[in-house]
């Protein structure tokens, strides 16, 4: 089986418009005190096994990304943000074949983030809740004991939408209301549905 450093030649070395380019940018890469390794299938840059770059190769374009590039001054404005409104932390560089590689700027933006990770700044990503984790109201344990349809239904909701649910049927104060929410949700449990699912989709 190949080795990771194998693996990590063998992105390099393949066939590309790009070649020479992406080889330019691991150059600036190792020319500093990141630690190269493969993650995701692509060569990832790392300061005290965190992960704070990465170079991409596809179709059309190739680049490199910061994984916490939300807080790179950005003074050139070469960066973007894959997704606009969802990718807090990331930002990448992206080039085409015909574009001339801006290598200092380059340079100043690793050495920018480089010294960001030691200076701990992080955006974190909260963790979804694992359903064990998750604190089940009495009325929904109870319309469990009544209903293994309802129970298996809700079983089958990710941690997530479990957690909605409860906490939704939960926060009630007065017991008539937590029933009533239960009544309400159970036709949206049984078919498979989060709680804010019609407006997630709007």
């Amino acid at each position: 089986m190949d080795s990771k450093q194998d693996k990590i030649e063998a992105f390099f070395k393949k066939d590309s418009p790009f070649k020479s380019q992406l080889q330019q940018l691991r150059t600036l890469l190792n020319d500093t005190e990141f630690t190269e390794t493969l993650k995701w299938g692509i060569p990832t840059y790392t300061i005290n096994g965190k992960n704070v770059a990465g170079i991409g190769a596809f179709k059309n374009h190739y680049g490199i990304w910061f994984f916490q590039g939300a807080f790179l001054k950005d003074e050139k404005g070469l960066l973007r943000n894959a997704q606009e409104g969802k990718t807090k932390g990331m930002r990448q560089l992206n080039f085409t074949k015909d574009d001339v590689l801006p290598l200092e700027d380059i340079k100043s933006y690793i050495l920018e983030t480089i010294q960001n990770q030691k200076d701990g700044k992080e955006i974190k990503i909260a963790k979804a809740p694992k359903a064990k984790d998750i604190v089940l109201p009495e009325e929904l344990l109870a319309a469990f004991k009544s209903d293994k349809d309802f129970q298996s239904a809700f079983k089958a909701l990710t941690p997530g939408r479990q957690k909605e649910y409860a906490q939704h049927i939960a926060s009630a104060k007065q017991e008539k209301t937590r029933v009533n929410r239960l009544e309400k949700a159970k036709p949206l449990i049984l078919d498979g549905k989060g709680l804010h699912d019609k407006y997630k989709n709007c």
